[in-house]
């Protein structure tokens, strides 16, 4: 346990972050007993006699441990501008933390969910590159390497983004909470198809009303539908008949001209059929994700994946001769057991697949999967997602001559890691991007579906949450619709 005493909180969640990104497993708390480490952070804050409004000071962070090891740094901060007095207190913090455990992370102090937004944002405004990498190096402590691809990605989105128009856009997610297994490492909402069958049907009763009263509302009727992704759980766990009536209710329902992908899930290559195939391809079904994680059976059996790495290349084949020239395939890297060794060997047999993309997970430990529900079972086989592991990614990637287009950051990932999508020019997936830049409204129906509403003129975004529960959303429909209804009022 990590003892933290602070003589204010303005930037607790800032400083805590950096514990957490030096020390992954370890509880933060207020109370010194038990604790093997302790933090001090004694803010002195300058006012102005005549605003009380604060114009600078400075921050001491002081660490010690119960072996009698003891250091403090200063750090002068402007804390007139709370944002840009949070970069170099967290350097400062940094590198107190990287003295004392000897570490230091490719992040540096960089701790947000979107590390390419600073990038972003310095582009629009034609800061030139070598001015952002300097930025992230710099200030935030980046490696050039996570510097260099926060700015590959960054340009990458606003070339993908020409001519769109957020405001006069939106997206839709229409998810299936239904799975031939649940995963040890999964969070999401999902349901063992084996055991939910009869409900199925029921379920697609419930969502079918949802995508129609969705499709006719009036805050919708002048905006462009741009991206469909059909998500889960794992969408092709329905049966042949069941997908053709989802895919037909939205393709009937909602204005398609306008968009630019349709996506579904079909991550478990246990669930895929030809049949299934068949229909996705026939109604016009563009990109789909079929998902590996990892090529060793031995780690497939751990983490609960019903399906062996050849079902994967079957799976893969088979949608190759259904016509299906672009697909994703998932990869995670730091599940249990696994070294660099074990990645490599993953990669080089994705590289021999050839898909369209790849979408690299770093291991995300969420406070629902039976992962952290279990930890002590599991905990001596996770060693964690390494840098090394992704570099070695980066390289399979381009081999294949694909490019990152979108990057996120997870809490939950030991080492603070990231994210990363590929793709070969052309095959990005839009949906991918918007859902974490925030610039459009994303609509999401089925259990566990969270809309977004992105208010741009007062920059904000208002949330609208399903039930996560199947049996609550088929019997509360009807409350899920007026909730939406009441946000669409506001639109």
């Amino acid at each position: 346990m990590i003892f933290l005493e602070q003589n204010t909180e303005i930037y607790n969640n800032d400083i805590r972050a950096m514990l957490q990104a030096f020390f992954d497993n370890e509880k933060v708390v207020l109370t010194k007993e038990g604790a093997r480490l302790s933090l001090k952070a004694d803010f002195v804050m300058d006012r102005d006699v005549e605003t009380m409004v604060e114009t600078g000071g400075y921050v001491t962070f002081t660490l010690a441990d119960e072996d009698g090891y003891e250091a403090s740094k200063t750090v002068v901060v402007n804390f007139m501008d709370k944002k840009l007095a949070r970069n170099p207190l967290k350097a400062g913090l940094y590198r107190l933390l990287s003295e004392y455990t000897g570490k230091t992370l490719p992040w540096g102090s960089m701790t947000g969910v979107r590390p390419t937004k600073v990038a972003t944002e310095m582009l629009e405004r034609g800061v030139p590159e070598e001015q952002i990498h300097k930025v992230y190096t710099d200030t935030y402590l980046t490696i050039d390497q996570k510097a260099d691809i926060c700015i590959e990605v960054a340009k990458k989105e606003q070339e993908l983004f020409q001519g769109f128009e957020y405001e006069e856009e939106y997206c839709l997610y229409v998810g299936i909470p239904f799975c031939p297994t649940r995963c040890l490492y999964c969070s999401f909402t999902s349901y063992p198809i084996g055991a939910y069958q009869d409900k199925v049907d029921d379920y697609l009763d419930a969502l079918c009303k949802e995508i129609h009263f969705v499709a006719q509302a009036k805050a919708y009727q002048s905006k462009r539908l741009v991206a469909v992704y059909v998500g889960g759980g794992t969408p092709s766990a329905l049966t042949a008949a069941q997908l053709e009536r989802l895919v037909t209710a939205i393709r009937e329902n909602f204005d398609m001209q306008y968009v630019k992908e349709f996506c579904v899930e079909c991550g478990r290559p246990d669930s895929i059929t030809v049949d299934k195939l068949d229909v996705l391809k026939k109604l016009g079904v563009e990109r789909i994700s079929i998902n590996p994680q990892t090529m060793s059976d031995e780690t497939l059996k751990l983490i609960g994946r019903a399906h062996s790495v050849e079902q994967t290349k079957e799976a893969f084949l088979l949608a190759r001769e259904a016509g299906f020239d672009n697909i994703n395939m998932d990869m995670i890297v730091g599940l249990p057991g696994e070294d660099i060794e074990d990645v490599k060997h993953t990669l080089s047999e994705i590289k021999a697949l050839s898909p369209d993309s790849l979408t690299v997970h770093s291991l995300a430990i969420k406070r629902a999967a039976n992962l952290n529900i279990e930890m002590e079972k599991y905990r001596s086989l996770i060693k964690g997602s390494t840098n090394e592991m992704l570099l070695a990614v980066d390289e399979c990637a381009r081999e294949l001559e694909l490019y990152p287009y979108y990057l996120y950051r997870q809490k939950n990932i030991p080492g603070k890691l990231e994210n990363i999508g590929y793709a070969a020019k052309g095959k990005e997936c839009f949906y991918n991007i918007l859902i974490m830049e925030e610039k459009m409204d994303i609509l999401a129906l089925g259990a566990g579906g969270s809309s977004k509403f992105v208010f741009h003129k007062e920059n904000r975004i208002e949330r609208v949450e399903n039930v996560k529960n199947v049996d609550e959303y088929i019997s509360r429909i009807d409350e899920m619709i007026e909730r939406k209804k009441k946000m669409f009022e506001c639109r």
